[in-house]
């Protein structure tokens, strides 16, 4: 059981898990995880980690569909920074205690200030990893922002 689980469920809130062959060589993830499960991408969400206003010290957390990309702009304006951009993938890691390609919202080492795109609103459940590469958990956008201590703002674009 991966952090990301057990912190679910600690908190009372069933998530359903899908696993899936996971292909070493894959390095899209997200996509890869829509494709073997027979998801939209859009259901399916990525996590990715930003240093604010150019401070590796400084995260945030970016829950957005796998189908798109992050909107560096509005996720620095949903967290009151000038600017954001991506962490280094190795501070992604030690931050939150998961390597990259399996890096989940849920259960991470610290908690981190966390954007939840407002498209996931539109979907009864959504999908985000569980903690390891070719593991998804499948949980309500209302509960994930709950156990995120998340907001919801249009982080992502197409």
């Amino acid at each position: 059981m991966t952090p990301a689980i057990r912190a679910a469920r600690a908190a009372g809130v069933a998530v359903r898990v899908h696993e899936y062959a996971h292909d070493p060589g894959n390095r899209n993830f997200g996509l890869e995880a829509a494709e073997a499960l027979g998801l939209d991408p859009q259901r399916v969400f990525k996590t990715l980690l930003v240093a604010l206003n150019g401070d590796p010290r400084r995260l945030a957390v970016a829950v957005v569909p796998v189908s798109g990309q992050l909107d560096l702009k509005a996720m620095a304006v949903a967290c009151g920074a000038k600017k954001v951009e991506l962490a280094d993938p190795a501070v992604a890691e030690r931050a939150t205690g998961y390597v990259v390609g399996g890096i989940s919202p849920l259960g991470q080492k610290r908690r981190l200030p966390t954007v939840v795109d407002a498209s996931a609103d539109r979907y009864e459940t959504v999908f985000v990893s569980g903690g390891r590469r070719g593991l998804d958990i499948e949980l309500g956008p209302a509960e994930l922002c709950r156990l995120c201590a998340a907001t919801l703002a249009p982080v992502g674009r197409d």
